[in-house]
């Protein structure tokens, strides 16, 4: 192993960089991703035999329409936290994504080119987000915070308290309908192909070992060459984007374009990344256990919700394994760095 440990700047975490002197099947198994998986199998196991009707496949259709916005976000959220960033304005986007098809099908638009200004406006208020954190310099965290605001403000003044439900048939039925045969979803087939894209771009390409370098240590990144600046704008305009393909979805399942549809999603979706195994301070994570993680969420309030348990113990249930999987990675963090330094000496 070249290099066994690192201090994360001005956040005091110690990070432990991968031991690829390990076997793989050691590397792949023993991980948090592997982790978040085993307890994804346990928890659907115990609610299959435990949890009346949790074994019908209506429950895995809904629980996947359910989840189909926070698995699409979490997709470029991983890539934005790997690098140390957050974004938390992504469900206002959504609102004023599922605002604006609402006006613009009223009066008359397609919906195809409804959708359309929808993805250029999400993709433009991406944009504002990156260069205000990277050119201007302020902190994501504030930045976004604001705009989560300014975008939810936007949406809201669009429609005020009303609601618009008058879309085609055709398009619901997409956001609504199976996969013929099957009880998955039709929007499963958008979140495997995004899922596939950003996997292979995270994973696979010089642009994501940037990603992984610039959360590691931003200084060394621009050392190595990695553009840092246009790497995370890059990032802020896909989450953007994305954001508002799920505020499409969102207003088509629902059948409803409202102001404050998704409120309160950017929670669920940082939950799920943090739960997957992304490092909140950066330079960690892998999306295998984001999925996962958003996939355990949604079977946990499931399992719940059959077993008669209210939402608000379904919402505790979800902070506490939020809470917990942020401080279990902080303890196997300093374990790690002790292992390694009793190596060393």
């Amino acid at each position: 192993m070249s290099t066994t440990a690192s201090a994360a700047g001005s956040t005091g975490e110690t990070r432990a960089y991968r031991d690829y002197g390990r076997p793989l099947w050691r590397r792949v198994l023993l991980s948090r991703e592997a982790a978040v998986i085993a307890l994804l199998i346990l928890v659907w196991i115990v609610g299959y035999t435990q949890v009346p009707h949790f074994a019908a496949p209506i429950t895995l259709t809904f629980l996947l329409q359910d989840m189909a916005p926070v698995l699409l976000i979490a997709l470029p959220m991983t890539l934005i936290i790997i690098t140390g960033e957050i974004d938390l304005s992504v469900a206002s986007v959504m609102g004023l994504s599922s605002a604006l098809i609402g006006i613009l099908t009223q009066q008359g638009w397609a919906f195809g080119a409804a959708f359309l200004v929808a993805l250029i406006v999400g993709l433009v208020a991406g944009l504002v987000n990156g260069v205000l954190v990277t050119v201007v310099g302020l902190p994501s965290l504030a930045v976004t915070i604001g705009t989560l605001a300014l975008y939810r403000g936007i949406a809201q003044g669009l429609l005020g308290s009303k609601a618009i439900t008058d879309f085609p048939s055709e398009w619901t039925s997409l956001a609504t309908g199976n996969i013929p045969g099957t009880p998955l979803p039709i929007v499963t087939v958008l979140i495997v192909v995004l899922a596939l894209v950003f996997g292979l771009l995270l994973h696979f390409t010089p642009f994501g070992r940037g990603v992984y370098a610039i959360g590691l240590s931003a200084d060394a990144a621009a050392f190595s060459g990695v553009r840092i600046t246009r790497t995370k704008i890059i990032l802020f305009a896909l989450a953007g984007l994305v954001s508002a393909v799920a505020g499409a979805y969102y207003t088509l399942r629902f059948g409803s374009a409202r102001g404050d549809n998704a409120t309160g999603l950017e929670l669920s979706v940082v939950a799920a990344v943090l739960l997957g195994g992304v490092s909140i301070f950066g330079g960690r994570g892998a999306l295998p256990g984001v999925l996962a993680g958003a996939l355990l969420i949604g079977a946990i309030a499931s399992a719940l919700r059959l077993a008669g348990i209210t939402s608000d113990v379904i919402n505790v249930v979800t902070g506490v394994l939020l809470v917990l999987s942020v401080v279990i990675a902080g303890l196997l963090g300093k374990l790690r760095f002790r292992r390694l330094r009793i190596v060393k000496s």
